[in-house]
């Protein structure tokens, strides 16, 4: 049975004779088969949100429900793939309809006659749970693909083929409590509904960056959530950028939420081109791009939030570390102001609609650390890291205060870094991570017993230079002490040297831990050993004018494979500011 459209506002379409259909199950409207989601019942009439373009819509178009809610595809082929905020290929659209897509296109999701090579990981009599692997097909030289036995389902294998099969074709027959089930590699799964597990850990290992000012100062955990608020220019998506090429993590989904178009397009053409440094191969072969651009409609930009979460939650459940960047929540939030405004209901802090802050954390709250469903003990996790674009940069602004009661890490970016072209913009004053502390054990038996006290050396030295900033601007610098201008150039040491890194720069793009702890233990020797020589009434013009200072501000460019470098800094270092301690106290 058809509805008919009474009323057309925009993206937002009110049906009657609607009565038999269900909150958030998925309409077809009009001839053109226009795609929609119901998302609010009156009796018998419909709101609903329709993820294409309606102009040239009237009163009177029949709306037909599927009966179904809105689904992602998961099976292969997934990986390398570009959708939009609903899951159609864009690639696939492109080759087929051109460069724009027309209204009430049609295309498969996934490929449905490529065949992939499935091979077995059980036999026939054995008996099976949901979520065990039931065989692997190598969808990328760096993804393992693992085929599932899905949700809701277990019971002994009756049958279990091997060879090439398309995702459509049957693989494995069950026995199961209610008759023979056959499995193939498609799986769908409601993108509003969170995919089942075990059990949620508590995160303790850190998800390592290669971005120094994040894993030294604001580290995130594995399976943990992040927030990278700032305003326009501050370099948010660039961030998010190095994070997708350099992060820790299997599985990279990158959801462009009402970007920019040339934003996403530089994504597209720099993905491709980058090399994994695990394995050698392109970045792109174990990224998942979502792509759902400002001028596509708003409706969908809302729908990609959760169409990224659940295809991370799809590979999280093979076991793999999953991070997921969305760029920008802010925007995401906006498509909902939009719609709340034109479903008429009751605006709460700046037009935002009342349930913003939980349809927040119903996002957030996806990500995690747990053990999986099946008989084998397995782990995987869901790193969530979203930007938010305040208006001018204000932190008080409802999207923002949202986030930050959900995020456990900050990393607030200030315009101000960034006009001085100091990046990562991330201001060291107002951001935090609560994650440190926990994953405390970790960096002692990992990285180093002392990589807690550099880093707290260095995050108080940081904070005594804002407060002796103040005293500078007033009387300047000659009016401190040898000591306070120690910590004055320490400082700047610190920042210049340390905490600015060149995302362009060959070497200095990525830092690995080991080399970060070198560096902190650098510093802080520096630090150590010139104020030993301040002490013996050494002269601070002196000590900075060693050439071992000169060598610290290049170290950041010593290659991973050059890095017993630092053994010869560190000699240097010895040598010249113990000379220097030596002839002050002589000059006594």
């Amino acid at each position: 049975m058809a509805g008919k459209t009474i009323k057309i506002s925009g993206p937002l379409i009110i049906a009657e004779g609607m009565a038999d259909a269900k909150l958030y199950d998925v309409v077809r409207v009009s001839e053109k088969g226009l795609i929609g989601e119901i998302i609010e019942l009156r009796g018998d009439k419909a709101s609903v949100q329709v993820y294409e373009e309606t102009s040239g819509l009237g009163p009177g178009e029949e709306v037909f429900s599927t009966g179904e809610p809105l689904s992602a595809e998961l099976a292969p082929g997934l990986i390398t793939g570009i959708f939009d905020g609903i899951q159609r290929p864009l690639t696939s659209l492109y080759l087929k309809y051109g460069d724009r897509i027309s209204c009430g296109v049609s295309v498969n999701n996934l490929d449905r006659e490529k065949k992939w090579l499935f091979i077995p990981r059980v036999k026939v009599g054995d008996d099976v749970q949901e979520g065990d692997v039931l065989g692997i097909v190598n969808e990328t030289e760096i993804v393992e693909h693992r085929i599932l036995v899905p949700a809701g389902m277990s019971g002994k294998v009756l049958a279990i083929s091997e060879g090439e099969y398309t995702i459509e074709q049957p693989i494995a027959t069950l026995q199961t409590q209610n008759g023979q089930k056959t499995v193939c590699m498609l799986q769908k799964w409601p993108v509003r509904k969170g995919r089942p597990y075990k059990e949620k850990l508590s995160p303790n290992k850190p998800m390592v960056t290669g971005q120094r000012v994040i894993d030294t100062l604001f580290p995130i955990a594995k399976g943990g959530v992040a927030a990278v608020p700032g305003p326009f220019g501050s370099g948010k998506t660039v961030v998010q950028h190095q994070l997708a090429k350099w992060a820790d993590a299997d599985i990279i989904v990158y959801v462009g939420c009402g970007e920019r178009g040339n934003e996403m397009t530089d994504v597209l053409n720099e993905f491709p081109e980058l090399k994994d440094p695990k394995t050698g191969e392109s970045l792109m072969k174990r990224t998942v791009l979502i792509a759902n651009t400002s001028d596509m409609p708003v409706a969908a930009r809302e729908a990609s939030i959760y169409t990224g979460i659940t295809i991370a939650e799809y590979f999280r459940d093979m076991g793999y570390s999953v991070a997921i960047m969305a760029d920008s929540t802010s925007r995401w939030a906006e498509a909902l102001r939009e719609m709340s405004g034109r479903l008429e209901e009751m605006p709460g802090d700046e037009g935002y609609p009342a349930y913003l802050a939980s349809r927040l954390a119903e996002f957030y709250e996806r990500a995690g650390i747990v053990r999986l469903l099946g008989q084998e003990e397995r782990i995987g996790s869901i790193t969530a890291i979203g930007a938010v674009s305040p208006p001018g940069g204000d932190l008080s602004e409802p999207v923002a205060q949202a986030t930050l009661r959900i995020v456990k890490v900050f990393w607030g970016l200030s315009a101000s870094l960034a006009y001085k072209r100091h990046f990562p913009a991330i201001d060291w004053l107002i951001s935090y991570s609560l994650y440190a502390d926990k994953m405390k054990e970790w960096y002692d038996e990992n990285i180093g017993a002392d990589y807690f006290k550099y880093r707290q050396f260095m995050m108080t030295i940081l904070q005594e230079e804002s407060a002796l900033d103040e005293i500078v601007r007033l009387v300047g610098m000659d009016a401190l002490s040898s000591r306070d201008r120690l910590t004055m150039e320490t400082a700047k040491i610190v920042r210049e040297d340390y905490l600015h890194q060149n995302a362009f720069h060959d070497v200095d793009t990525f830092t690995s831990m080991n080399k970060q702890f070198l560096m902190l233990k650098m510093i802080y020797e520096f630090n150590r050993l010139a104020s030993e020589a301040i002490e013996n009434y050494a002269d601070l013009d002196d000590i900075l004018a060693c050439s071992c200072k000169e060598m610290i501000g290049r170290a950041k460019y010593i290659e991973e494979a050059n890095i017993s470098q630092f053994d010869e800094i560190f000699a240097t270092m010895n040598k010249e500011l113990k000379a220097i301690a030596e002839g002050g106290s002589d000059d006594v």
